[in-house]
């Protein structure tokens, strides 16, 4: 049997300007003919199909209401995985690169809630896409922003602050409240979101563990290193009856895609959530970070979950 495909879907765009300033190269990427780019959400992310074959996932930080631009916001990552690297050592004006359609793990922007947002340098990008959205529809915000070695994306915070305000914490300088001051005490009409380095997040998730898990959310930088599962299992899809194995110790997703079949990824570590498929039986073990609770009641990541039963049937 000829194993399915599922379509990826990439557009191709054109980077139209870049600048650089505190570490962080900013892209402008337009459609070669000018043509207005596919809709985002305040708040999404794009993955970038990079010329040393590396896909990697960055925030939107334009106005999304500007159709014919994205912007990004890379900072090099000295000891990274090569994809900042190659943003900064590589790319230039001119050049043609594949992007997917925009995804966001953030809920939708909600006027009629206070939103705090706590922000670990680069981590901003997000951020100010919604802060945009929040100033045009006069929402009431907070955005904090730690940072270390000058303000990042000074050019770009400019823009926001009509309806909330931007504070800055200067990390450096050991100025400035801490994330749990930042937060306060958990309120039902007060929404808090983090993006940032791996130890603010922890703080971020230290400081709300009392609060609501509906009205908190987070948005990693890079997967966290997680262990390698320990059950092997089936996974059927379901549209061709085709089954493949998933091994002990490997992922899902390595296992589907071995087999033929074309399912988008990105992160390969549960954090983007380009590989997202519905799972229809079985016992699905959750390992992703950005999936809800109630999405998971539906939803699967492959590329980081596992099963407690001999075989898990997803829409495929």
């Amino acid at each position: 049997m000829v194993a399915p495909t599922k379509p990826i879907r990439t557009v191709h765009t054109v980077i139209s300007e870049v600048s650089d300033a505190c570490g962080i190269r900013l892209l402008t990427l337009k459609d070669p003919d000018n043509w207005e780019l596919p809709p985002a959400r305040a708040g999404s992310h794009i993955d970038i199909h990079l010329p040393n074959g590396l896909i990697r996932t960055y925030s939107l930080c334009g106005d999304c209401r500007v159709r014919e631009e994205y912007k990004i916001g890379v900072k090099e990552a000295v000891e990274g995985r090569g994809g900042s690297a190659c943003v900064h050592h590589e790319l230039k004006v001119g050049d043609v690169v594949r992007v997917s359609l925009p995804r966001c793990t953030f809920p939708a922007i909600d006027p009629g809630v206070r939103t705090l947002f706590i922000a670990g340098g680069v981590g901003v990008t997000p951020f100010l896409s919604m802060a945009r959205e929040l100033d045009r529809v006069g929402g009431d915000y907070e955005l904090h922003l730690y940072y270390r070695d000058g303000i990042p994306l000074q050019a770009e915070l400019a823009g926001i602050g009509r309806s909330g305000k931007v504070v800055l914490h200067d990390r450096a300088l050991t100025t400035g409240a801490s994330v749990g001051e930042a937060l306060g005490r958990p309120n039902p009409g007060t929404r808090a979101y983090c993006c940032g380095p791996f130890p603010m997040i922890e703080e971020f998730q230290q400081a709300t563990s009392d609060w609501d898990p509906a009205h908190v959310g987070v948005e990693y930088f890079v997967p966290p290193a997680q262990a390698p599962l320990e059950n092997a299992f089936t996974v059927v899809l379901k549209k061709s009856g085709l089954s493949v194995e998933a091994s002990a110790g490997a992922s899902a997703l390595h296992a589907i895609q071995n087999a033929g079949v074309a399912l988008e990824s990105a992160c390969e570590g549960g954090v983007c959530g380009a590989c997202k498929v519905r799972w229809l039986e079985g016992e699905p073990i959750h390992r992703d970070l950005c999936l809800t609770e109630s999405e998971r009641a539906q939803y699967f990541m492959p590329c980081v979950g596992g099963c407690n039963s001999p075989k898990l049937v997803i829409d495929l």
